[in-house]
């Protein structure tokens, strides 16, 4: 396939410094050791100039958020000493605060902003070798923005994608045409969420002949836009058969940004109301954009579980998990971008941040170790990530349990397996979101020969009986010819999500210390709600992730004011001493 010098360049470089994974390291550290060496955090541990890696591990401690709190307030609220980093502040770059509650605010500098274009800037010379022709078309990509926050310093608290969307690097980005986009930037900074949407998808109607790619940053968002559509879709082609922009769209700049390209066009209109109003919807991507070659969306992790329901709207297109990234840094990229999601592997790019590992027993995810270097890491064994960045991050726990796959020269190569933390607990038992995901899977089985799929799930602790037990908030999608499944079959699928968590759960339900497990069906669109309010809250529509687990009382009210129907586990899941665990 034929590569542009510019593409080239970019692959050199992967392969340069992928080669020289461990030198790289090596002058990543001693860069950010140097550049802070006069900061009150690396001065109050006694490194005294030193910027080797001996001396680092042997001074500096491993740390989390909480650890670093006091600090971090102390830069909110205005205090401009050299704390954690040498370079001024420029912004706090929030996390998504769907998992633990509140926000963590991540301190960053203006110099992190290059080196997040430049991971950005490899990702297309990597899909070009994969995807021909992507310069022949356009991508329909939703992207949004949240209004930010200010500290009481004054500094600003956002997204990391509202920063980077707000920032010259994207919105002055040279014209490159392999990235060329139907969403006006007055759309995509839009602070209210219905206008963006409704004109970048009015957008991605227009020019639906000339999609070559559809995505948004999570699986979530690119369903979350197909469900705008269901409900929407004929004020859209209203638009597009009059020539005339909505009047609920009000923001005078996102008008404008679309008066040059909407013009009455019917023959499109009555093509997207035929489409859009069969109640049959599978396959309603590559319908209405019918070229799209794949989905730019992340599916590992937790968003594994929309594939089903990407793969039924999409026809069964390719889902490209590009880049892995974090609020705290950037990290890497899948340099097999059209991989199958289960085999998704990213390679971390060594000039980015330095990287150390905890090794993890696979069983119990407990710490066996000393920390490992990024390029010492073993295939086959699972790590927490611990990094160390250029903004001031010293070792801080990021909390990404990863296992190693493979190396790409001397990078490895990391699959994403879960965030490192306990989601639902009633005695000594602890249930980890990689497990509660492959216990949802496994009950989901008993309800596809209905046509029936679950389109979203979490969960919560009823400690209010006793036993205690596991609540599991289920929301289906039936297929068209297909049907609600029996009582019996929801029953059935307590007792099989049972099966397949650990031993220490089904000891526990063996001895009646746990109780039986609980599955709530929710009525259609209370996912949806849900996201509504959390977003009302000030949570991030690019960065948020259905929490899988929730404890906020107005949450709960809200879940259980859904529901249709209510099941019980009817028997015990197997155990005994002896049993072996299949992993």
């Amino acid at each position: 396939m034929a590569v542009s010098n510019d593409h080239k360049e970019k692959l050199e470089f992967i392969e340069e410094i992928t080669k020289n994974t461990d030198q790289v390291q090596a002058k990543v550290l001693s860069e950010i050791l140097s550049k802070n060496a006069e900061t009150e955090y690396l001065k109050r541990y006694n490194m005294e100039g030193a910027t080797d890696r001996e001396t680092f591990k042997a001074q500096i401690p491993i740390v989390t958020y909480e650890d670093l709190k006091s600090e971090i307030q102390r830069i909110a609220e205005g205090d401009k000493s050299p704390i954690l980093a040498a370079d001024p502040i420029s912004e706090f770059l929030t996390s998504s605060g769907t998992s633990a509650g509140e926000r963590k605010l991540m301190p960053t500098i203006e110099a992190e902003l290059d080196r997040r274009q430049l991971l950005y800037s490899l990702l297309t010379p990597v899909m070009n070798l994969y995807v021909p022709d992507l310069d022949k078309g356009k991508g329909l990509y939703f992207y949004f923005i949240k209004s930010e926050t200010k500290t009481p310093g004054g500094l600003v608290a956002r997204p990391v994608l509202t920063s980077y969307y707000k920032s010259n690097h994207f919105k002055h980005r040279p014209f490159d045409p392999y990235n060329v986009i139907t969403s006006p930037f007055a759309a995509i900074l839009c602070p209210d969420s219905f206008q963006s949407m409704y004109v970048q998808m009015l957008c991605g109607l227009i020019y639906h002949d000339e999609v070559l790619r559809m995505g948004a940053v999570f699986a979530s968002g690119l369903l979350r836009a197909i469900r705008f559509l269901q409900i929407h879709w004929r004020d859209l082609a209203n638009d597009i058969e009059t020539g005339t922009l909505n009047k609920a769209i009000t923001d005078a700049s996102v008008r404008e940004s679309v008066q040059d390209i909407l013009t009455p066009n019917p023959d499109l209109a009555k093509f997207i109301s035929d489409e859009c109003s069969v109640e049959n919807w599978a396959g309603i991507i590559t319908r209405i954009w019918p070229h799209t070659k794949y989905l730019d969306v992340i599916v590992t992790g937790a968003m594994a579980q929309y594939i089903p329901t990407l793969e039924y709207y999409s026809g069964g297109l390719p889902m490209a998990c590009t880049m892995y990234a974090s609020s705290e840094c950037y990290f890497g990229l899948n340099l097999k971008p059209m991989s199958k999601p289960e085999e998704v592997s990213y390679t971390i790019m060594p000039n980015m941040c330095y990287c150390e590992f905890i090794p993890l027993e696979q069983s119990y995810g407990k710490a066996t170790g000393n920390l490992v270097d990024l390029a010492d890491v073993e295939v086959g064994k699972e790590y927490e990530l611990v990094i160390t960045t250029y903004s001031g991050l010293c070792r801080y726990r990021v909390g990404d349990v990863l296992l190693v796959t493979g190396f790409h020269n001397a990078a490895p190569q990391f699959r994403f397996i879960r965030r490192k933390n306990c989601l639902l607990s009633i005695d000594s038992d602890k249930t980890d979101e990689s497990e509660l995901q492959k216990g949802v899977e496994r009950a989901a089985e008993l309800i596809k020969p209905y046509g029936a799929g679950i389109v979203e799930y979490t969960s919560r602790t009823d400690t209010t009986t006793i036993p205690g037990h596991y609540v599991i908030y289920w929301e289906l999608l039936v297929k068209e010819g297909g049907r609600w499944p029996e009582k019996e079959v929801f029953d059935k699928c307590c007792l099989e999500m049972e099966e397949e968590l650990n031993s220490v759960y089904r000891q526990g339900r063996a001895s009646d210390i746990i109780g039986p497990l609980e599955i709530k069906v929710l009525q259609s669109g209370t996912f949806e709600e849900l996201m509504d309010y959390a977003i009302s809250r000030g949570a991030s529509i690019n960065q948020y992730k259905a929490p899988r687990c929730v404890s906020f009382p107005p949450i709960i009210e809200l879940l259980d004011s859904r529901v249709v129907s209510i099941h019980f586990s009817k028997g015990k899941p197997q155990w005994s001493p002896q049993r072996k665990e299949m992993k």
